[in-house]
């Protein structure tokens, strides 16, 4: 049996050219509205930035929980911060002060006239 094309009646286009629309519409939206599919990659990203530095203040934090424990329970940790961060010594010792690296590697600029 041949397949035989009715006329499309103006009635049917304009269905047709409304249901378009609509999905167009739609599509628009799914991807471009607040809650759509670029809102919802770039709030994955923020999270998973978020995420990494959770587990870095988590690191920092086991890191300064277990100074903690040094600085409570070891006097050689006790000394050392003593030493090293508040420039102490015992009595009879010289503490020597040397010039940070930074400031000898910059070069001395002549002004020639």
């Amino acid at each position: 049996m041949p397949v035989i094309a009715k006329p499309t009646s103006p009635r049917r286009k304009l269905l047709l050219a409304v249901l378009g629309l609509g999905l167009l519409a739609l599509a628009v939206h799914t991807v471009f509205s607040e809650h759509g599919y670029l809102a919802l990659r770039k709030q994955q990203q923020e999270i998973d930035r978020l995420e990494k530095e959770i587990q870095r203040l988590d690191k920092e934090n086991e890191r300064l929980a277990e100074e903690i424990r040094a600085l409570k329970t070891d006097p050689r940790a006790v000394e050392r911060v003593a030493r090293e961060e508040l420039k102490m010594a015992r009595p009879g010792e010289k503490v020597i002060i040397l010039p940070e690296r930074a400031a000898e590697s910059k070069p001395t600029e002549e002004k020639k006239p």
